[in-house]
């Protein structure tokens, strides 16, 4: 079962919360009343909440799995208006966990939704437990890294004829590529809709570039240094995030873990999940049953 709720985020922007289990019942969960531990989950840029449905069914078994479209991003409001603050991306999130009674909740996050999560446990430790931080990096990427963004961005052959021209070009045939991944082509044939025209995007790409420039030229080390909850960073061996600069994420944060996925990129929850879930599930378990 998958149950849609509406937040009002920052701005009275509308935001769909999509639970992937049935409503928690008297008397079960693994929590004193009957009450699950929550856990959001928080897509990357050009992500959406039905990323997760494998892995909220996975850990509904055990908690009460909330994924969030963010701002821009699947159902979620797409305003028309400039890139918003990246602390509205924060607010939002802070919104869900309030507005859905999920708090004190572990957070997921990958790429931007990582970030995201990071700040929202530094900001509000009062409504989070612990933090999962898969893929994304703290060191400032640079107006460099924006402006092969924006190439790659119009480099798309848009409009898709079909949704398996779609899986190859992201699988197979994107030049960012260094190798064949086809589960990266299943991962964006899920953001993509049926037009007039053919398969378009569900979200701007001009939006997108917006949303990322309000981090990419900062560094985020002084708010991980304030989380004080619970935290594991996890990254592929082939993912963007580097192993020194994980390793040195887990030293600055105060109660750091770490776990490295082999034959893995960005997308490791996708690429190997079961991998993923053997990283995630004893940690988040064990926080869980923490008094």
């Amino acid at each position: 079962m998958v149950r849609r709720s509406d937040v009002r985020g920052s701005g009275g922007v509308r935001l769909a919360a999509w639970e992937f289990t049935d409503p928690p019942k008297s008397g079960g969960g693994s929590e004193e009343g009957g009450r699950r531990p929550g856990v959001l989950l928080l897509h990357g840029l050009m992500g959406r909440a039905s990323h997760w449905a494998a892995t909220a069914r996975r850990l509904a078994a055990t908690h009460r799995a909330v994924a969030l479209d963010q701002r821009g991003h699947g159902r979620s409001e797409k305003p028309a208006a400039g890139p918003p603050a990246r602390t509205a991306y924060a607010d939002d999130a802070i919104a869900a966990l309030e507005q859905l009674e999920l708090a004190p909740a572990a957070l997921v996050g990958h790429g931007m939704g990582a970030l995201t999560a990071w700040q929202v446990a530094a900001r509000r430790p009062d409504l989070v437990s612990a933090l999962v931080i898969c893929d994304m990096r703290a060191s400032a990427l640079g107006a460099a890294s924006q402006r092969e963004w924006a190439e790659w961005f119009r480099s798309w052959p848009v409009p898709f004829a079909t949704l398996a021209d779609v899986r190859k070009w992201f699988g197979e045939d994107d030049p960012a590529l260094e190798r064949p991944r086809p589960v990266r082509g299943d991962y964006f044939a899920e953001v993509m809709a049926e037009r007039a025209d053919g398969w378009r995007p569900v979200f701007s790409r001009r939006q997108m570039l917006g949303a990322r420039e309000t981090w990419v030229h900062d560094a985020h080390w002084d708010e991980l240094a304030q989380v004080v909850c619970p935290a594991l960073v996890v990254r592929g061996l082939d993912a963007e995030l580097g192993r020194a600069e994980a390793q040195e994420m887990v030293r600055v944060l105060p109660r750091g873990a770490y776990a490295e996925i082999p034959d893995a990129g960005h997308l490791l929850p996708w690429e190997q999940p079961e991998a993923w879930y053997r990283a995630i599930e004893p940690f988040l378990q064990a926080v869980a049953a923490r008094p």
